[in-house]
């Protein structure tokens, strides 16, 4: 239903009592209290005015591919970002491409792939929208958009002004960004802008698309070759959104790689009883280790099941929600993973997904 809004009241169709799990792909969860799907950034800014004028907590839903809905819904304003648009303008050294929020990210990758635009390519096939690519410094096989990312338009919901914000101002880091830890729930962004190399050579960072390009005999792959090899490998993991796969119900990695000193490296490969232990030294000194690999040597394989929820055949990382799952299930299996793996290891897996509450 639709509250009936009283003289003065800046909200155009604040809905009730909205189902949430259809709009996430874990597909769990109960409904919002109050629904706005946000077409502008006119009505973007009526709903947080809506929910200042009432008391009333403000939650923001992209492509709900990073969220997890408590079963009890949650007690307040849910505005989906909808707004759509993508611009761009040559500087100097590159272009700059502007999308708004709303704009579903693997489409930009693709719009920027087929312009020779490199510096997203790696990133292809990544479920959600433009807006939340910033929130969690997406990356992936070698590429962050923290490396691209050249201003951040946000709206303030402290002030209720939209500001632009810098690279620096953002706060990137490994899946972190100043949205997510420093300053939650302050802004809401309303557009990202990307600096682009035209003509750039593509990333081969990672082995695996090194590997992959190499199987198909390509010597000097393309962008678009490097997006084949991505989207080919992230569907061996089910990785992408697929209708048919048994594994789509899913926040893709439910954890992120743990960096630790290196002594706690060497402890790892000591109680493993492996020196092989995959990991990658970091800038600062610390070392990442594979939460996959975490996971499997902590006596979980893939396709495990706990009822209506387990990991993903494909992949260590993912937990699948089956057919009865609730939210509820999924968090005490992510739990189950988390304290198995601290107590073989010594290492905390952090969540990816954000838990609304």
């Amino acid at each position: 239903m639709t509250r009936a809004t009283s003289a003065g009241d800046p909200s155009p169709a604040v809905r009730e009592r909205i189902a949430l799990a259809p709009y996430t792909t874990l597909g769990v969860g109960g409904p919002a209290r109050w629904f706005v799907e946000a077409t502008d950034e006119a009505t973007l800014r009526a709903a947080v005015d809506w929910a200042r004028a009432h008391g009333v907590p403000l939650r923001v839903l992209g492509g709900g591919s990073n969220v997890v809905v408590p079963d009890a819904g949650v007690d307040a304003l849910v505005v989906r970002i909808a707004l759509r648009g993508v611009a761009t303008r040559e500087t100097g050294d590159g272009v700059d491409v502007t999308a708004a929020a709303g704009e579903p990210w693997d489409d930009l990758v693709a719009l920027t792939i087929a312009h020779g635009w490199a510096g997203l390519e790696c990133l292809s096939g990544i479920p959600g929208l433009v807006g939340a690519t910033p929130m969690q410094n997406v990356g992936a096989y070698g590429q962050e958009v923290g490396d691209t990312v050249v201003a951040v338009r946000a709206l303030d919901t402290t002030t209720g002004e939209t500001v632009t914000l810098s690279p620096a101002e953002c706060g990137f880091a490994y899946r972190e960004s100043a949205f997510k830890s420093r300053q939650p729930g302050r802004y809401v962004v309303v557009a990202v802008t990307y600096r682009l190399r035209p003509g750039g050579a593509p990333m081969l960072q990672y082995a695996d698309v090194a590997r992959d390009i190499g199987a198909r005999g390509l010597t000097a792959p393309t962008l678009g070759d490097v997006r084949t090899s991505v989207l080919a490998i992230r569907r061996t993991k089910s990785m992408v959104l697929a209708p048919g796969d048994p594994n789509r119900r899913s926040c893709g990695s439910f954890f992120t790689n743990p960096i630790v000193t290196p002594d706690i490296a060497a402890r790892v490969a000591e109680r493993a009883g492996d020196p092989n232990v995959p990991r990658w030294p970091q800038p600062g000194g610390g070392v990442k280790l594979s939460a996959a690999w975490l996971i499997e040597r902590a006596g979980f394989r893939r396709g495990q099941r706990d009822g209506p929820v387990g990991l993903s055949t494909a992949h260590a990382l993912a937990i699948v929600a089956h057919d009865g799952a609730r939210a509820i299930d999924v968090l005490a299996f992510a739990r189950r993973l988390q304290e198995t793996v601290a107590e073989r290891f010594g290492v905390t897996l952090a969540l990816e997904p954000a838990v609304w509450a």
